[in-house]
């Protein structure tokens, strides 16, 4: 049956409250991620059935404890629930609060209620609450709030059909006021009331406290509203102060109330326990290592046969459809140019798969906070913030979101070091240059029979870039001058085995977004370089064939011989082929050549297009017996020596400079806009490049 009316739901609540959780119950993979307008801040919705009669658009909020923002984020949920007008302004808001810390989730309840927003109340994780001895007088609650109070389960589901029930009723807010500005600020209140016609003072209040961070007001609205205040004497902290106090007396009141039974301060003895080990000044760093080994041990070790599946499938593909289709620049185009590109990045879908997976587990049981304060200590001494600690562990998935994250640093100077040193962490997309090349390069040999080799040096390279940042930032504290210091304040969240329905989402989220996205870029680039290199001025490509055989009447290659050899003078002589000459001798103290040189310049699109364009170079000019990625670059020759072009000088001298080099032109844009410009994306720019070119340099000279 057809709904009827669709809702808008937001759910809103402090970081680590279970919204994700709820979110994917309600709406499992009929769901989609975004930005909000104008801002590259995430935004999660989603649909769902909530009766015969009623579908809803459920919208995950970032993480907040009031209206009052510190942050981007905060700023974007305060935008949301304060503009009654907006597109994004709900018909319901779900307050998803942690029952076993309810004080922590009430102030943002209270003023949900006094900005007359249908609310319910859904109090998570009460299974853990009643474990630790707490006990929660429900009607009561309700009752003193004037809202619907569900108890739910985000791990099992209990209770979210109730939650369903209750919000596809004709919900009303609450008659309860909670803060009540006194008589001195009504007439103040009541001007910007009508003159913006709210539906509450409490809305006005809003306005009047923090226009600046209402993105919606326009600057002639701001400068009305800096005029009444100026002229009533209205002081925004003074007030806001105020309001807090009052708030918080209200809640203590009412959990004195509500609340029958409080927890047992033994129910976490044993979680303390488990922090005084991994969170200690020694124990807890060769924990968190241990656990990153074996993180890449596995990526090699669980990926190899899907991947090498993968890898056979998408070369026998291409070389079924050449025998197929008949001779033409289209078809050519297909096998050559789309299918070696596009088998380039899906060949790595099992191993950005563990990747995630690995994040998310240590995300879901609690031990990424861990790691967070624990890596605190460290990050201090390198002029870095406590908090530099998350963009840092999030660019080993993508640097754009990474650097995005940087907006919960109060500290411009740290900031801005952390925005600077976050691209040498190793992103997701430079998985698959460090896998074809360690794969090449490196034994697949155990050592003690247990710890390969590869997954050795992929970690290696991991803390390579770790270092870079620790150092890069070191340097950066005692260029840049401030007086300005910030803190690390976060709530642990309580030791939990992993919700896996929550794994599995992110799982298919992530490389969903890494294929797509990343599709998009090696498609088009694919198709571009085919025709670079499939085509070249004047007549040297129309001549190739008749040349080469001329040559070949002298030194008596055989058929197949000559067919590369022809490929290959085409390819030399294409516009790509002109390209990579005209890099060459700048690349070639490093020990590449111009085909290398190809793959350096695409893959400042984005770092993973080098295996495509790699894939596609040597799909155009090679043999059909090495139809594998791997198997092509194994089989390239280097002329000058007539040994491998791939030696082991080679692969690390590569290896070194895209671990160091910034080549991914989304990156620097997403720099230029959270620095407000230029300056900082090109100091950037030329930094890692030139380091990544003289620590190439150094390493190929030394082992060549």
């Amino acid at each position: 049956m057809t709904a009827t009316r669709t809702l808008r739901i937001a759910l809103a609540g402090k970081p680590n409250a279970g919204k994700s959780s709820l979110f994917n119950l309600l709406t499992g993979l009929n769901q989609k991620i975004g930005n909000f307008p104008g801002v590259t801040v995430d935004k999660r919705t989603g649909s769902c059935q909530l009766d015969a009669h009623t579908a809803a658009q459920v919208m995950d909020l970032p993480g907040i404890y009031s209206l009052y923002p510190r942050t981007v984020d905060e700023k974007i949920v305060t935008d949301i629930l304060v503009n009654s007008k907006g597109n994004h302004y709900p018909d319901r808001v779900v307050l998803v609060a942690d029952a076993t810390n309810l004080k922590n989730s009430m102030l943002l309840l209270t003023q949900l209620i006094d900005l007359q927003i249908p609310t319910v109340l859904a109090l998570n994780m009460m299974d853990m609450a009643a474990r630790s001895g707490q006990s929660i007088d429900i009607k009561a609650l309700s009752a003193a709030l004037d809202l619907p109070v569900v108890m739910i389960n985000g791990r099992n589901g209990q209770g979210v059909e109730e939650l369903k029930k209750v919000l596809s009723t004709n919900l009303s807010p609450s008659t309860k006021t909670i803060y009540k500005t006194g008589e001195e600020l009504a007439p103040l209140i009541k001007n910007i009331q009508q003159k913006f016609q709210l539906s509450t003072p409490y809305q006005a209040y809003q306005f009047l406290q923090q226009p600046d961070n209402l993105s919606f007001l326009t600057p002639e609205d701001k400068s009305y509203i800096a005029t009444q205040a100026k002229a009533a004497n209205f002081f925004q902290h003074k007030y806001q102060g105020a309001e807090t106090v009052m708030r918080y007396g209200f809640i203590q009141d009412l959990l004195n109330k509500v609340i029958l039974k409080t927890s047992d301060p033994e129910w976490k003895k044993f979680s303390y326990k488990i922090d005084t080990v991994l969170t200690h000044k020694v124990w807890g760093y060769l924990i968190f290592f241990s656990v990153l080994f074996l993180i890449f041990q596995a990526i090699f070790a669980w990926a190899q046969i899907p991947m090498d599946f993968i890898d056979s499938t998408f070369a026998q593909l291409s070389s079924v459809l050449d025998e197929f289709f008949p001779e033409g620049p289209f078809f050519d185009l297909i096998t050559q140019g789309i299918i070696p590109g596009i088998g380039g990045i899906v060949i790595f879908i099992p191993q950005i798969a563990i990747l995630f997976a690995c994040i998310s587990v240590l995300e879901e049981t609690g031990y990424m906070a861990r790691v967070v304060f624990l890596m605190d200590k460290l990050m201090r001494k390198f002029g870095l913030n406590g908090k530099s600690v998350v963009p840092l562990i999030s660019g080993l998935a993508c640097a754009i979101p990474a650097i995005m994250a940087t907006r919960n640093i109060e500290s411009w100077k740290d900031r801005l070091i952390t925005i600077f040193v976050t691209p040498f962490m190793s992103c997701s997309a430079r998985l698959p240059v460090f896998t074809i090349l360690v794969a090449l390069i490196i034994p697949d040999v155990k050592l003690f029979g247990f710890f390969n080799y590869q997954g050795l040096v992929l970690m290696g390279l991991y803390l390579l870039g770790f270092f870079a940042a620790l150092i890069s930032a070191l340097v950066l504290k005692f260029i840049i001058k401030t007086k300005e210091r910030s803190y690390l304040i976060m709530e642990m969240p309580t030791y939990r085995i992993p919700k896996w329905s929550n794994v599995g989402y992110t799982i298919i989220e992530k490389t969903k977004s890494f294929v797509f996205e990343a599709g998009k870029v090696i498609l088009a680039i694919s198709i571009v370089l085919w025709v670079l290199a499939s085509y070249g001025p004047g007549d040297a490509m129309h001549n190739a064939e008749q040349l080469v055989k001329s040559e070949a009447d002298q030194s008596g290659l055989t058929d197949d011989e000559l067919e590369a050899r022809i490929a290959s003078y085409k390819l030399e002589h294409s516009y790509a082929g002109i390209i990579g000459k005209t890099l060459e001798p700048v690349i070639k103290p490093l020990g590449y050549d111009w085909k290398i040189g190809i793959a350096l310049v695409t893959s400042f699109a984005a770092r993973e297009v080098f295996v495509s364009t790699i894939a596609t170079i040597y799909s155009l000019g090679g043999t059909e017996d090495e139809q594998t990625i791997k198997g092509r670059l194994q089989s390239e020759i280097n002329p000058e020596t007539g040994g491998p072009r791939y030696t082991p000088a080679v692969g690390l001298s590569l290896l070194v400079f895209y671990t160091f080099a910034m080549q991914c032109m989304s990156t620097l844009a997403v720099v230029k806009r959270e620095t407000k410009g230029w300056k900082w994306p090109l100091i950037q720019l030329a930094y890692m490049t030139a380091l990544a070119y003289v620590s190439a340099f150094i390493i190929y000279q030394s082992m060549a």
